[in-house]
């Protein structure tokens, strides 16, 4: 690690899955400017598709999703309805029968829903939309909860990518964020999904949770690879009781501090390239021959609301209670809050609570953001020739680079950028060098690293 390492870690920063991130988006934000971006779409262009689904049978204490709890499914049952009613807004709103290049569920917990709720849902988005053949059509799960005829459903809808919550295998700490799931579990639901027809695996690992070692997350590195996941996310655990009310369920003194974060991060990455994974970004590893790999090698990487991807849409459209969407001019976010999201679709308004219409700055700015996230480095000078900016653009945060380049962050050179090979895991401070909207922000983030 760089010698200013500590000087970084500990720093709060956005996850820069947008720019600008959600914090910064308005709630003076009218729907019908919305309706206006849909129905501009150039529908030949592929668009991608977020569907969420924030309801879960169980609380895990480290979650800083949307979620609610599913004590009874009448009201996942409801949910299901205004969804379907809410696709029907969004294609009515559009230009035409638009192609998806991208399908993804995402929650709290989209197999939550009874296997004919989710054959519904894909039923009227294959009336309303065109998948294309050779769409990915993804969806995220909890091992504890899926059952064999949902495994049998997700196979015969034709889904090709299915992701798992592992989290940490270790016991003590399964405990410690109230998440028991044994390896077992996990494996045969693994299993279980393949002989489905369901191509490709990803699970989901975190560091830095409570009681959590180094030596622990290593051994789940190993358990997990020896169940040949295509790819696997090693997220920093986001402790933000402020915002995730569970998360206060749990003792801040069980947490490791930044130094053991970093060495849990890089010994459990070690792992995974020692395996044959590739290192995509900062936090994900994937398989030499999967789309995420192949995309980062092209330099096609990019980044969204599901973190790193090779989806190239301009254009991707949420839906459900606190669904994000972004089109060529903006962005959009839904009510989070699923009674006012329910109510906006009723009355057959789309349910948008926030947005931002991004302006040339933004445009250029979220560029820079995306390739140090996605490359670790950027050409400034070229990135405003690109977007109609002098090459000079960028003089404000010259000190600051020069200060970073000192610390040896990375290497600054004639509008150059490149991160040092050991500071890959402080790509957000460097990115967030470039972000104007952070600078007077009283949003609060998670650390760095």
């Amino acid at each position: 690690m760089p010698p200013a390492f500590e000087k970084y870690a500990d720093l709060n920063v956005p996850r820069y899955t947008s720019y600008p991130t959600a914090p910064h988006f308005s709630t003076h934000f009218p729907p019908d400017t919305y309706r206006e971006w849909l129905a501009g779409l150039d529908p030949a262009e592929p668009v991608s598709l977020y569907l969420h689904v924030p309801f879960c049978k169980q609380m895990c204490w480290y979650c800083g999703c949307n979620m609610k709890l599913a004590a009874r499914y009448s009201p996942v049952a409801t949910y299901v309805q205004h969804l379907l009613a809410e696709i029907e807004l969004i294609a009515a709103a559009l230009p035409g029968r638009i192609a998806v290049a991208h399908l993804h569920f995402g929650g709290g917990t989209p197999t939550v829903l009874e296997p004919e709720d989710l054959a519904a849902i894909m039923a009227r988005l294959a009336t309303r939309f065109e998948l294309l053949p050779d769409a990915e059509i993804a969806i995220e799960s909890d091992p504890r909860t899926l059952t064999d005829a949902m495994i049998s459903q997700i196979g015969q809808l034709g889904f090709n990518r299915a992701s798992f919550g592992v989290q940490e295998f270790d016991p003590q700490v399964q405990t410690a964020i109230n998440r028991i799931q044994p390896p077992e579990m996990v494996e045969r639901a693994t299993r279980g999904l393949r002989a489905a027809g369901v191509p490709n695996i990803n699970f989901d690992l975190i560091y830095g949770l409570p009681r959590q070692t180094t030596a622990a997350l290593c051994r789940t590195v190993e358990q997990c690879v020896a169940m040949k996941p295509d790819r696997v996310a090693l997220f920093g655990y986001a402790h933000v009781p402020w915002v995730a009310k569970n998360q206060r369920l749990i003792d801040d003194a069980t947490l490791p501090g930044a130094t053991e974060r970093a060495e849990q991060a890089r010994a459990a990455a070690a792992v995974l390239v020692e395996s044959g994974y590739i290192r995509i970004g900062i936090d994900h590893f994937a398989r030499p021959d999967d789309s995420l790999a192949i995309a980062a090698a092209a330099g096609r990487l990019h980044r969204n609301f599901q973190g790193y991807t090779s989806d190239t849409a301009e254009t991707l459209i949420g839906i459900g209670a606190t669904a994000i969407g972004r089109t060529p001019q903006g962005y959009v976010q839904n009510a989070s809050e699923t009674g006012a999201w329910s109510r906006a679709v009723s009355s057959g308004k789309l349910p948008v609570a926030r947005g931002h219409a991004l302006t040339g700055q933004d445009l250029l700015r979220a560029r820079v953001i995306e390739r140090i996230m996605c490359d670790g480095s950027v050409d400034l000078a070229a990135a405003g020739q690109m977007l109609g900016f002098s090459d000079d653009w960028y003089t404000e945060e010259i000190p600051e680079l020069l200060q970073m380049q000192e610390d040896r962050l990375l290497r600054y050179a004639e509008g150059r950028l490149a991160l040092a090979a050991d500071a890959a895991p402080l790509a957000r401070v460097v990115a967030s060098v470039f972000d104007t909207y952070l600078r007077d922000s009283t949003a609060r983030h998670s650390v760095a690293v």
